[in-house]
């Protein structure tokens, strides 16, 4: 049997693309298994992931023992909101993940010069066949941008991305002013 995280998905190509440009600390939100938490740290970045999932954040700790990764078990939607200081970190990254009442919460995370990366599914997944299809996990066209109005947007597009499972996404990469 291969190890679990030979077992992860790749890191979203929105990550990829902004990997070099990004500075820590980083914090993943909704993290899972972590794949987008272990690509930071490979890239020398220190990074703290919150999940609810206790088997999800004990796989991801196993992973990586002796980097610069912490994981800590939340429940983002129980109503105590995240549990971090505001303005500490230089990153925040939220994919395949909304919860529409944190939103001024993440950009309260970032430093003044900070970066948001988010990406998730539109409404346009439920034409698809798969994934989520509750209101409450799908964005409306052109919703993303306006769920965080304090942040200086430097891109935004939403896609449709072919394949086997095929994806609708909204992809965002906002900049805290300071």
């Amino acid at each position: 049997m291969r190890p679990a995280a030979s077992r992860l998905s790749p890191p979203s190509p929105l990550l990829l693309e902004w990997l070099p440009r990004l500075e820590g600390p980083v914090l993943d939100l909704a993290c899972g298994r972590g794949r987008h938490a272990r690509a930071v740290v490979e890239a020398g970045l220190s990074a703290l992931g919150i999940d609810r999932n206790l088997e999800s954040l004990r796989a991801l700790a196993g992973a990586t023992p002796d980097a610069p990764l912490l994981a800590v078990a939340a429940d983002l939607e129980g109503g105590a909101g995240i549990p971090v200081r505001e303005g500490a970190f230089g990153t925040v990254l939220v994919f395949r993940y909304l919860h529409r009442p944190l939103c001024a919460e993440i950009a309260a995370r970032l430093r003044p010069g900070g970066r948001l990366l988010y990406e998730t599914f539109t409404s346009a997944q439920r034409t698809l066949g798969h994934g989520p299809r509750r209101d409450a996990h799908l964005l409306e066209p052109n919703e993303l941008p306006l769920l965080f109005p304090g942040l200086v947007i430097e891109r935004f597009e939403e896609v449709l991305i072919g394949g086997p499972h095929p994806e609708a996404l909204a992809r965002l990469v906002a900049r805290r002013p300071g």
